[in-house]
């Protein structure tokens, strides 16, 4: 089975490393190009099955870039999803609905991009009118840029990447539940622990207080038999004293 190729046009470095690790694994090359001029040539050469195009290139733009392959029966085919960090800069330029191609504006994540590749490559098959072709010196007719059979492997490829997304998403938010009932049940038992630490307390306090009023009412008992054991004692000393006279 041939190789599908995807081009990545973009002269950030980091963005053309972003779009090739958030891309789904797959029997697949991926091509970078770090300008318009660089990019337009690729698309001659290596037939890519998928054009991810920055809007804003040095030496040729993006838009002009977008121009040649629109004007090419051939590159119309080829999947395309434009990138820009404001939308502006390509609905100045072209239109809105985007009928023949996916735009996503930057930053973006994984799912995002698969999403786009997968609308890119519905719009691809869009019957259109055509369109006047440039002079060959812009651009050169050769064999087909890309075949049915590369289009199906690369989309098979991005339905098993979004199939491993949702697969991921839902073991995360499954996971996310089971934290979150962890939680709910640590914040149970600590309530629980500060209940009974309460009631324990509180049973100290009663049981402190009960010894403390137990402890007062036998000093005052304790009191008054000595006050009564002293009252007898003068009451036999003078009855001693009588009786010695």
């Amino acid at each position: 089975m041939a190789t599908s190729k995807i081009l990545v046009i973009d002269d950030s470095r980091v963005i053309r490393k972003t779009v090739r690790d958030m891309l789904p694994e797959g029997d697949f090359e991926v091509i970078e190009a770090k300008d318009g001029l660089e990019g337009i040539g690729f698309v001659e050469t290596a037939h890519p099955a998928l054009i991810m195009l920055d809007f804003i290139l040095p030496k040729m733009s993006g838009w002009d870039v977008f121009q040649q392959i629109q004007a090419h029966p051939e590159y119309q085919k080829i999947p395309l999803v434009l990138m820009s960090g404001k939308k502006e800069e390509v609905t100045s330029k072209i239109s809105e609905p985007f009928e023949y191609f996916e735009f996503i504006e930057k930053p973006f994540d994984r799912v995002v991009l698969a999403e786009a590749i997968r609308v890119a490559m519905t719009k691809a098959r869009k019957a259109r009118p055509r369109m006047a072709e440039l002079p060959a010196a812009v651009v050169s007719v050769g064999e087909s840029p890309v075949s049915n059979d590369e289009i199906a492997q690369l989309q098979a490829q991005l339905t098993r990447s979004t199939a491993q997304l949702d697969h991921l998403q839902t073991a995360t938010a499954t996971q996310i539940q089971e934290l979150q009932a962890q939680l709910l049940q640590v914040d149970r038992d600590r309530v629980t622990a500060i209940e009974q630490l309460t009631a324990q307390l509180e049973f100290d306090r009663q049981t402190q207080q009960f010894t403390q009023d137990a402890t007062a009412q036998q000093t005052i008992e304790l009191k008054t038999d000595i006050d009564t054991l002293k009252k007898q004692l003068g009451q036999l000393v003078v009855l001693i004293k009588k009786r010695l006279t």
